[in-house]
């Protein structure tokens, strides 16, 4: 088993951020194709709720995973809405 550097209190390690990263990633994604567009806040509140069970994401990290995704083309904005997402097929 792979032993973890001790952290300071309220320190998440790497590797949970790395997972976490991924978990948002993967919910926004699922969430946009099934619903082929949303507004940002719709959009943070959703994957606030579905994550929560799990752990409580922050709208800053979902924020940065939303960018991340534009930038790789798997969202896009609408053009007359700059708060709409569209999911890319």
């Amino acid at each position: 088993t792979k032993t973890q550097a001790p952290t300071k209190t309220g320190e998440i390690p790497r590797e949970v951020q790395e997972d976490r990263k991924h978990l948002i990633e993967a919910a926004i994604v699922r969430i946009m194709k099934a619903r082929k567009q949303m507004n940002n806040s719709n959009l943070v509140a959703e994957v606030i709720k579905q994550l929560k069970s799990r752990f409580n994401p922050k709208p800053a990290n979902i924020k940065k995973r939303i960018e991340a995704l534009l930038e790789r083309e798997y969202i896009e904005r609408d053009e007359s809405d700059r708060r709409i997402y569209r999911y890319v097929a």
